[in-house]
């Protein structure tokens, strides 16, 4: 089994766990925030065609869905899109939702207006071979918005492993009891060490791949923690903040 696949058969295996934090944030403070992050940095057009890279559980697809554009989302794991296509139906919104590899597209070059991806590049197997594929379905002047973080540094990197269980303790101590983890800790950990993207400090990487395909307009948001994360995630990933890239074909 390839690296690929590995990580397809991973995602299957955490999607309801995903889904169910979908949900809350649906009905939390999360889906305004993100739509309004969203929408501040997409094309201005009332309606866009959108693809939603690795959607997972749908939270992009739904929220642009209802906000009237056209949205497609496309995942590498069947429970995943079976998820999320539970989600647009119980928010009557239309989305279409394709399994694919975000490697090899089953689309036409210059086919969305906006692509959208959230914490999906760190478990690429090939992240400049997507970001170029990406770049390919896009329409001239489209714009790729990319939100992740250095999530996993903390496997190989001895500073980031202490900030990282500095943040563990700190939720502990508010009372929360254990941190949420990932349904299996052990795979989540031996996949992430050979995936690329854990060695690579971000998003100063992506920022030069995509300058040198030829993206303009490049530019980073750094710590969107505070706008768009609930208090407990915020303790959580004090050391891993997440980041928001946008670049324009």
């Amino acid at each position: 089994m390839g690296m690929k696949e590995e990580v397809a058969t991973y995602w299957e295996g955490e999607a309801e766990l995903y889904s169910e934090g979908i949900r809350a944030e649906l009905d939390g403070f999360e889906r305004k925030a993100w739509l309004a992050l969203i929408q501040e940095h997409a094309p201005q057009r009332k309606q866009l065609d959108v693809l939603d890279a690795g959607c997972g559980p749908g939270f992009f697809s739904v929220i642009l869905a209802s906000a009237g554009h056209r949205v497609t989302g496309i995942d590498c794991a069947a429970h995943m899109l079976g998820e999320a296509r539970e989600h647009a139906a119980r928010e009557g919104v239309e989305a279409s939702f394709r399994q694919m590899d975000n490697h090899q597209l089953d689309f036409a070059d210059d086919s969305f207006d906006l692509i959208v991806c959230r914490n999906v590049t760190w478990s690429l197997a090939e992240p400049e071979r997507v970001y170029r594929e990406w770049l390919r379905v896009l329409k001239p002047q489209g714009r790729l918005l990319i939100f992740d973080a250095n999530w996993n540094r903390h496997l190989w990197d001895e500073d980031m492993k202490s900030r990282h269980e500095e943040d563990q303790q700190a939720y502990r101590n508010r009372g929360w009891g254990e941190p949420p983890h990932h349904v299996d800790t052990q795979e989540t950990d031996r996949l992430s060490l050979l995936l690329p993207l854990t060695h690579e400090w971000r998003p100063a990487w992506d920022v030069q791949v995509l300058e040198s395909l030829g993206c303009r307009h490049v530019h980073v948001l750094e710590d969107l923690n505070a706008r768009v994360l609930g208090e407990r995630q915020q303790v959580l990933s004090r050391s891993t903040p997440m980041f928001m890239i946008c670049a324009e074909k």
